[in-house]
């Protein structure tokens, strides 16, 4: 069953508006989470809002702050927040196109599929697809949900669209405040080579479906023994240690394994799928500061 819509609007490309959908691309529900429970009661914790002074308070006459400096607060409430709320524009207007390889990848956020609505938009969508897909290029555009503004990437993906939220400039630290104080080593040449060559013998195609999450598939067999009454814990063993020595012998080393295990893979018969492990900036209004003890 297909999840409901993150938003619904219209995409626009100068004069061509169709209306579409745009739906959360990834899923957090296979990762295993958990509630905090008293052990003596079996109950689950509910968490209260306290005051270090006066005890405990109902969420609903708090305000949010925001800390200027320490135990000085810039007071804001639903008020403030409506001043500075953005209008929750229904269109993503496409404002350029680009090369998809310009993007630099740590702008890329998180990925939204756009589908057109049923019924006469979707001749124009297809219209703005084909085109896009035509050209090779990457539309921009921005839009406005749940009052914050968004800068959006979109690329033909199959029939429709993603859109890959893009963070802003200021949320991208730069790489040279971390590289500068790298180094500068001169490789050595035959060890360089010897390096391709291993790269080479483990060069494949990228596929997705092979990723797993071993720690999760652990803890959701794990939990799966206790619901059974089993206790029994799988510990992972520790590293072995891999200080390298000598580095030209472990790239020797290291090129040989992984040629042997090349050819036995080739003459090996297509084994069955592995089965899983059974267990392994707005005006301030007001400021406070924290009330110093007599």
């Amino acid at each position: 069953m297909v999840a409901r819509p993150t938003w619904q609007g219209h995409l626009k490309l100068s004069l061509v508006t169709c209306p579409v959908a745009m739906f959360t691309a990834t899923s957090s529900t296979a990762h295993v989470s958990f509630h905090l429970i008293n052990p003596d009661t079996n109950n689950r914790i509910r968490m209260v809002a306290t005051d270090p002074d006066t005890g405990p308070v109902e969420r609903s006459d708090l305000v949010k702050g925001y800390e200027v400096s320490k135990d000085e607060y810039v007071l804001m409430d639903d008020a403030d927040f409506e001043k500075v709320k953005l209008e929750a524009t229904r269109t993503i207007d496409i404002q350029q196109f680009v090369d998809a390889d310009d993007i630099d990848r740590r702008y890329y956020d998180s990925p939204f599929y756009l589908v057109p609505e049923k019924g006469v938009g979707a001749e124009a969508f297809a219209v703005i697809r084909e085109a896009m897909k035509e050209t090779g290029k990457t539309a921009i555009g921005s839009v406005v949900i749940r009052g914050r503004e968004r800068q959006l990437a979109l690329e033909v993906c199959g029939k429709g669209l993603i859109a890959y939220s893009l963070r802003a400039y200021d949320e991208v630290r730069q790489a040279d405040d971390y590289f500068d104080d790298i180094p500068a080593v001169k490789a050595d040449r035959e060890m360089v080579e010897i390096a391709e060559k291993i790269i080479g013998q483990k060069d494949s195609k990228f596929d997705a479906s092979k990723f797993r999450d071993r720690y999760d598939e652990a803890l959701k067999a794990l939990i799966k023994s206790r619901q059974k009454g089993g206790k029994a814990l799988v510990e992972a063993p520790e590293p072995e240690d891999t200080n390298v020595i000598d580095l030209m012998a472990a790239l020797r080393s290291s090129l040989k394994g992984s040629a042997t295990g090349a050819r036995k893979t080739t003459a090996a018969k297509k084994a069955a799928p592995a089965k899983k492990p059974a267990a392994k900036k707005a005006p301030a209004r007001k400021t406070t500061s924290k009330k110093k003890a007599a």
